[in-house]
C-alpha cells in the first residue's frame, strides 16, 4: 500500500505530465474551490463501460506497474 506522500506525489506528477504546470496548478484550484463527492463519482465512473473493459484495464494497469 502506497503511503499518501507517495499517492499525492505520483498524482501532481500525472497531473503536470498531461495538463502542464500552469494547468496542473489551475486545476488543483478549481478541485480545491468545488466540494467533490468522491462517491457519486464513483458511481459514474466507469457507466460506459463493461465489465470486461474494467477488468481488461485492470489487468493492463497491474502488468504495467508491477514491481
Amino acid at each position: 500500500m502506497r503511503t499518501d506522500t507517495v499517492i499525492r506525489n505520483k498524482g501532481t506528477q500525472a497531473l503536470m505530465e498531461n495538463l502542464g504546470l500552469v494547468d496542473a496548478e489551475r486545476f488543483i484550484m478549481l478541485i480545491q474551490k468545488e466540494p467533490f463527492d468522491y462517491t457519486r463519482w464513483q458511481e459514474t465512473l466507469y457507466e460506459d463501460m463493461s465489465i470486461e473493459e474494467i477488468s481488461q484495464k485492470a489487468a493492463d494497469h497491474r502488468k504495467k506497474n508491477q514491481l
